[in-house]
């Protein structure tokens, strides 16, 4: 009877540890998480999940790069996103852009811009943007990334 105990309590013990790493796992994201992705030519260069959403993050775009696709895929907690804006603002947090997508059909849809076009914005001694996500479901908006001009450098994350 001790040996059956033991055994189940053992098996127990097993199937917890197993649960429980394969919640933590970073290895799969958790269903219905909201975050976003920041995508250079079909490469992911960018990402932010959960908490991480708060923290400052910083896309280093160069002259070289006028060529290249930049593409954003938001997260909206499995649902797909309605009434979906994309903005850049400069320093001052004056409005500079705007891109309006059409309602994603499923639940991460891309919203795809060319980087000439943010790279045009630049003017002067202005070298910094900051590029906004607003939708239905996020209807405050949230600031992805400052998005920094350099002359030599290939399009970076940092």
């Amino acid at each position: 009877m001790k040996t059956f105990i033991s055994k189940s309590i053992a098996g127990v013990a097993m199937a917890t540890a197993l649960l429980s790493f394969s919640a933590k796992s970073p290895l799969s994201s958790p269903a219905g998480g909201e975050g976003f992705e920041i995508l250079l030519n079909g490469k992911v260069v960018l990402q932010s999940f959960g908490k991480a959403l708060n923290s400052a993050k910083t896309l280093q775009l160069s002259e070289a790069s006028h060529k290249d696709k930049l593409t954003i895929r938001y997260h909206h907690c499995g649902k797909a996103g309605k009434n979906r804006i994309v903005t850049i603002k400069d320093g001052q947090d004056n409005l500079v852009k705007t891109w309006r997508f059409k309602d994603a059909q499923t639940a991460v849809g891309d919203m795809s811009c060319n980087v000439r076009d943010i790279i045009s914005l630049k003017k002067g001694s202005n070298r910094v943007f900051k590029l906004y996500y607003s939708s239905s479901e996020l209807p405050a908006g949230r600031m992805l990334v400052s998005v920094v001009f350099d002359k030599t450098d290939l399009a970076l994350r940092k």
